[in-house]
């Protein structure tokens, strides 16, 4: 039943518009194996699925071993590494969605890269529970196997989020 419970509280959370997520790398992956282009999809329809607070899609997505990990020094890193989509959802997304007043995904370009790995550029804008707002510079490392992501590696401004947090 918690989990339920933090399927509608991270929809909620994540029923957001991600703007602009850039196709200029999947529509013109002609040179790249079909391998590239296929994880490039699924983790742009992960961010999809994300903008509309479908989160058992994207929990859908990872693999049942998946190691995930937050950026050192973030808060959420005490948790790391996630280990499997319910210890994500719990660790990861429920704390987000209970800190903050709005969590924004912004700007997101991918990246092709080999060896099954897709990298995102993208902004965090967001507003923590305690009033203080951010916009933090993000890269999301994913890798995939298989269609499934089974290793993700979040890069970001943790000074900006621990001000944010913090003050």
């Amino acid at each position: 039943m918690k989990t339920v419970k933090n399927y509608l509280f991270i929809a909620a959370l994540f029923f957001i518009t991600i703007p602009a997520i850039s196709q200029e790398n999947i529509a013109n992956n002609t040179a790249g194996s079909s391998e590239s282009y296929k994880n490039m999809s699924i983790v742009d329809g992960l961010y999809k699925a994300f903008a509309v607070g479908d989160i058992p899609t994207v929990l859908g997505g990872l693999d049942l071993n998946v190691v995930w990990n937050e950026a050192e020094g973030n808060a959420y890193a005490d948790g790391n590494p996630y280990i499997g989509p319910d210890a994500v959802l719990n660790g990861v997304f429920a704390r987000i969605g209970a800190d903050h007043e709005y969590f924004n995904l912004k700007d997101i370009v991918l990246h092709e890269m080999s060896n099954g790995k897709v990298l995102a550029t993208l902004r965090y804008d967001a507003k923590h529970k305690n009033g203080n707002s951010y916009n933090a510079q993000v890269a999301h490392l994913w890798s995939l196997k298989n269609g499934k992501v089974v290793s993700f590696q979040q890069y970001v401004d943790t000074k900006k989020l621990s001000d944010a947090f913090n003050q």
